[in-house]
């Protein structure tokens, strides 16, 4: 029998082990991060499904702090990209520069060649250099010169973006958005949370230097590939199939929208909910699982009617109804 292999994180790829690690993801990033337990889950199903995240919240809820809390934990190698308006495509995908000692040209990797690539403020760059991160995202791999080469495994986009400033921003396409995995709201914290937040910096807490706040690797690849492995066994019943799609289906019919869901959403709340299913302990998933990650895995697969904008209609609160009115299979 092969012995199960081990991380550097000192941690086993057994499935039991592996959900105990990514369990403690909480309580390790909560040392860098008051509150934020969605957002959390939203990037361990994200890792587990092997999609990718678009953080929205307003400037200072610490956005950029949880993914690089989540990296520190995880044992990940991680880059940050501010995205500018001036950003070329090769400034992210890498590029061909010439090397006058050997006269030719070699290869030269940009920040995407990471596991875990913070695009901050994605939102901030032309349309141009926000599809260099397209093949990147769907194909794990970036081509440059007709070559091919394959992005590292695992391998997250975190994106963040302001949802209340749009002055000099360039909103994401719909083939964009359709890329992420999860649109993940970041709140403003609670009162005791925010108290929580001031006495920690009063008591000498920097944001930059989460090795000084005691954050340590508690999971690694090996654990995320035996979790995956998991993941792919949790048994999903016909019943649970149909229910996505008609969940699915009812925003195409909904007349507060005008895109609904396609079937790349469809298959990505099968995921989303297996990934769940899992990580709460489970071998099945159940309906319960898919109302969870609905939210977060369709609110940006769908487009609203201007009329009902207008009216205070959210792709939150048409989602919510559809939720409400789909029978749930017994």
């Amino acid at each position: 029998m092969m012995a199960p292999t081990t991380d550097n994180a000192g941690n086993t790829g057994d499935p039991g082990a592996a959900r105990a690690s990514l369990e403690a993801l909480r309580a390790e990033i909560a040392k860098a991060v008051v509150g934020q337990d969605p957002a959390v889950t939203g990037l361990v199903v994200a890792l587990l499904c092997r999609g990718h995240v678009l953080l929205e919240g307003v400037p200072g809820v610490a956005k950029t702090l949880l993914v690089r809390a989540l990296a520190s934990a995880l044992e990940l190698d991680t880059k940050r990209v501010q995205f500018t308006p001036d950003l070329m495509p090769s400034d992210v995908t890498g590029s061909l520069v010439y090397d006058t000692r050997s006269a030719e040209f070699s290869f030269q990797p940009g920040p995407v060649f990471t596991n875990l690539l913070l695009a901050d403020e994605i939102n901030r760059t032309p349309p141009k250099t926000q599809s260099s991160l397209l093949e990147a995202m769907e194909e794990r791999q970036v081509t440059v010169d007709g070559t091919p080469r394959p992005l590292p495994d695992p391998f997250l986009v975190a994106a963040t973006q302001n949802p209340v400033e749009y002055e000099g921003t360039y909103p994401l396409p719909e083939a964009q958005l359709d890329r992420f995995l999860l649109k993940l709201t970041i709140p403003l914290p609670s009162r005791q949370d925010e108290i929580d937040v001031l006495t920690r910096h009063a008591e000498g807490f920097n944001p930059r230097d989460l090795q000084a706040a005691g954050v340590r690797p508690v999971a690694g690849p090996a654990d995320l590939e035996a979790a995956r492995a998991a993941v792919a066994k949790t048994t999903i019943s016909p019943e649970i199939t149909a229910y996505v799609v008609d969940i699915c289906r009812a925003t195409r019919e909904s007349p507060s929208l005008t895109l609904g869901v396609s079937p790349r959403g469809a298959t990505a709340l099968l995921a989303t909910s297996r990934a769940w299913a899992w990580l709460t302990g489970r071998d099945y998933v159940i309906p319960d699982d898919v109302k969870a990650l609905a939210l977060p895995t369709l609110r940006h697969r769908v487009q609203l009617r201007p009329e009902a904008e207008m009216e205070g209609v959210t792709p939150d609160s048409v989602i919510q109804a559809i939720l409400a009115h789909v029978p749930v299979p017994r």
